[in-house]
């Protein structure tokens, strides 16, 4: 299978800017550019498929230039935006990019990685008016669907502009680095025409350049992708830990999980319809789940947070949390129910302080029940008491009722 037509296959292909492209991809050897602006310090999952598309490009023999745009995030992106965005400043920009950058190397390691800042900075008004803006007719802005989703709530000069001082990257890149293809979402389809346009005016028709987006990934019922209860989630393992980014990729639904493995892992065709037939005639296994998340873990956060997050999920699934780690507990229970103390504490005080029983009569006949576990043991002794020295570090103890329910004290 040629490299566009595994594209085409995995669903990871929505516009083209030029036919002749899909010969570049199967048989040349091409400089592209995939570029973020530093809203945060840290890339979500939204990011993720864009970075392995480029991954996909980068073993096929193509050349990656990441742009982290230090620049152009210090106007901000109307693209398919209700509302204009909060400006950075330089040091939140600058700050956020150091960690995109991070994050960037970790998944193409041989990639150039270059900040726009770098060349916007240095521009002035009348260099910006007289060298680009001449290209950039009025009309022309006015009919990108980036601009035209804006006009009638209002869009500030800032942002109408951001057109221009993007398509600037794409030229520059193609001036100093021969680089001819731009890839990107497809909310991204009138930046990367409006730098092809600015190449083709600055340099003439014989400047050949190409553009290729990709779709934006939604649910099978058309919601957002990415997001969770607890909000977006994160590359960095210290805004989503590796287990909670186990979670959501094992808890992806039936419906969706074939086009995950598609878009989201390196399996070939033949290992992901091996797992489909699976996903039909054994659903129950979750094979394409397993699969999907430990792919993905392992590819973000490497060997050791993924043996991390299945000694986790396994250990909540059985309730055989004896042999956990301090760090593992730390990342499978930070968001469940908790409390500080201390001092020793009486079991059913502790049931009744985490909000895991209704009363103190309740704690006491759960207990007597055997259906409460203290670290991982069962506890039926009512007078039973929770001290620091029996807890995981001599900092966590985990109180578990019933087969689902936990709560966690931390010791002072």
């Amino acid at each position: 299978m040629t490299l566009y037509d595994d594209l085409k296959w995995r669903g990871l292909i929505y516009q083209e800017t030029d036919e002749t492209l899909r010969n570049k991809l199967n048989e040349e050897q091409l400089t592209f550019y995939i570029g973020t602006d530093p809203t945060a310090d840290s890339l979500h999952v939204g990011h993720l498929m864009a970075n392995l598309v480029a991954k996909r490009l980068e073993n096929h023999g193509h050349k990656p230039i990441l742009v982290i745009g230090g620049g152009t995030g210090l106007i901000g992106d109307p693209s398919f935006k209700a509302d204009e965005r909060k400006l950075l400043s330089i040091e939140e920009s600058l700050k956020n990019a150091a960690g995109i950058e991070k994050q960037f190397k970790g998944l193409l390691p041989t990639a150039k990685v270059v900040n726009n800042y770098e060349w916007l900075s240095s521009l002035n008004a009348i260099e910006f008016l007289r060298d680009l803006g001449k290209h950039f007719s009025i009309n022309y802005m006015m009919a990108k669907d980036s601009v035209k989703s804006r006009i009638e709530k209002g869009i500030s000069f800032t942002e109408f502009s951001y057109q221009i001082i993007q398509a600037w990257d794409f030229e520059h890149l193609y001036d100093h680095y021969h680089c001819t293809l731009q890839i990107g979402g497809q909310d991204q389809w009138g930046n990367i025409t409006s730098g092809s346009e600015l190449i083709r005016r600055k340099h003439g028709p014989e400047a050949k350049v190409y553009g290729l987006t990709f779709p934006l990934v939604t649910k099978s019922d058309g919601t957002k992708f990415g997001k969770t209860e607890s909000g977006t989630l994160w590359l960095d393992p210290k805004k989503t830990s590796p287990y909670e980014f186990y979670q959501f990729w094992i808890n992806t639904p039936d419906a969706d999980v074939i086009s995950r493995l598609k878009q989201f892992s390196f399996l070939s065709r033949e290992e992901i319809e091996q797992i489909e037939e699976s996903l039909v005639k054994e659903p129950e296994k979750r094979l394409a789940q397993i699969t999907l998340a430990k792919e993905i873990v392992e590819m973000v956060h490497g060997k050791e947070a993924l043996k991390q997050a299945i000694n986790i999920s396994e250990a909540l699934f059985s309730g055989q949390i004896k042999n956990l780690s301090v760090d593992e507990i730390e990342m499978g229970f930070k968001n469940l129910p908790s409390i500080s103390v201390d001092s020793d504490l009486s079991l059913p005080d502790a049931l009744l302080d985490l909000s895991l029983v209704q009363s103190k009569r309740e704690a006491r006949e759960m207990i007597k029940n055997n259906a409460v576990s203290v670290n991982g043991e069962k506890q039926s002794n009512i007078s039973f008491l929770v001290k620091k020295e029996n807890g995981f570090g001599e900092k966590y103890t985990i109180i578990r009722k019933g087969k689902k329910k936990y709560g966690v004290i931390k010791h002072k």
